[in-house]
């Protein structure tokens, strides 16, 4: 039987190193610490030894991607070419003269895909990085080129400039780090300067942006989960990416459980199922049959039994994206009739400006939007605040349905079962 990806990530560490095979010689190896890799074994010519290959590491590389390089391998087989030793001379040549396409997959294998924004920052790169210095030697990158190409994106996105010059930053200190340049171009370079937004959305604009979201609205043409995940951002305050992100086994009765891989804080999160984000849970329900998340992208196969065309190479099960949150109120503010531009995350500014305007304590408001507690309060309150933060969403619950002209919230709909995909 073939692997799928729960059980690839619930393979337990044992005292010794094993192996468990998905098929055709692709075998995922989990050591006695628990990491995991994709190995490929195999014969080649008249070899009598099974010869191995490396493929990468989980859950950088996805059960998906592993099953899509060990086709690519076998496919060097039939033509009579060892793959593995077509794979170590590519990485020598990695090794001698990285392009900026190597450094990035470098950069996504070895730290950025453990981070929270881990997509979203790639994203940057790949949009605006990428498309000019993809052949590129990272040893050719100079300064001049990295403020050229900030200035052309500063002029039509101030801030995406600063996101990605930072995630920039970062990727070349690394390559400095990993011996492929000796220092860093971008060493010292300022940022442009940001001014703090203090974007809120008034009760008219609260209850036109909800309006507009509802799922029969034929004539506001987003993405049906794009328009729950949005709810969800307002409703609980929480990251646009850790909303996005969802997964059915993070709900656990009444709570939405975020594990610590997946907030800014590298912290456990525990958020309040409350009426309202459980309607918006249980209206996603019926796009995301076989999907991990729930608020599955329109993109990944899974999606309302979509299946794969099999022309194109085979998707991952993929969320709705940040940018497409983003996106959907950038092209539609004026349709929902609200003068200034909003951001998802002026939706979470919002709920915490709201919760201040309802009594809510500072530090219950800050726990509820999964901040962590600063200073000596941080070091000795170890409190959860669990209560509070049920009842501050409480009563934000409440006062939202009076903004909407909605009786108080009184469903009972709370998704009590684990899912998994």
């Amino acid at each position: 039987m073939s692997l799928t990806d729960i059980q690839v990530k619930k393979l337990p560490s044992r005292d010794k190193r094993y192996e468990v095979l998905d098929g055709n010689g692709l075998f995922v190896r989990v050591t006695h610490t628990g990491h995991k890799s994709w190995i490929f074994r195999y014969r080649f010519g008249d070899a009598q030894k099974p010869r191995r290959m490396t493929l990468g590491n989980y859950p950088s590389m996805t059960l998906a991607r592993a099953r899509e390089k060990h086709a690519q391998a076998m496919q060097e087989l039939e033509k009579g070419i060892d793959p593995g030793a077509t794979a170590k001379n590519e990485k020598a040549h990695r090794k001698a003269e990285p392009t900026f396409k190597d450094l990035l997959d470098e950069f996504w294998e070895v730290e950025l895909s453990k981070s929270p924004t881990a997509n979203e920052r790639k994203r940057l790169v790949e949009k605006d990085a990428l498309p000019c210095w993809t052949s590129r030697k990272v040893s050719s990158i100079k300064r001049r080129d990295a403020v050229v190409l900030l200035d052309d994106v500063r002029e039509r996105a101030p801030i995406t400039a600063n996101r990605l010059q930072g995630v920039l930053i970062r990727m070349f200190n690394f390559a400095s780090e990993r011996g492929m340049i000796d220092f860093s171009p971008l060493a010292g370079m300022r940022r442009g300067k940001e001014g703090s937004r203090a974007r809120v959305l008034t009760d008219a604009e609260i209850k036109s942006f909800w309006n507009c979201l509802d799922l029969e609205r034929t004539d506001i043409d987003i993405y049906r989960l794009t328009k729950l995940a949005l709810k969800a951002v307002l409703l609980t305050g929480q990251r646009p990416g850790e909303i996005s992100g969802m997964t059915h086994d993070e709900i656990q009765g009444e709570w939405w459980i975020i594990p610590p891989e997946r907030t800014k804080t590298h912290e456990e999160n525990r958020v309040p199922i409350l009426p309202m984000l459980a309607e918006i849970i249980e209206q996603a329900r019926p796009y995301n049959t076989g999907s991990r998340f729930v608020f599955v992208s329109p993109r990944s196969p899974l999606y309302e039994h979509k299946k794969p065309d099999k022309a194109k190479p085979k998707e991952t099960d993929i969320p709705v994206s940040v940018g497409a949150l983003a996106n959907s109120l950038r092209r539609h503010r004026e349709e929902m009739k609200i003068p200034e531009r909003f951001t998802p995350h002026d939706l979470r500014r919002t709920l915490r400006t709201r919760l201040a305007e309802l009594g809510v304590s500072d530090i219950v408001a800050e726990r509820v939007l999964g901040h962590k507690l600063q200073g000596i309060l941080g070091i000795y309150n170890r409190h959860s605040y669990d209560a509070e933060k049920r009842h501050a969403l409480g009563l934000w619950e409440k006062r939202l349905c009076e903004i909407l002209g909605l009786s108080e919230a009184t469903t009972n709909v709370i998704p009590l079962e684990v899912r998994h995909a």
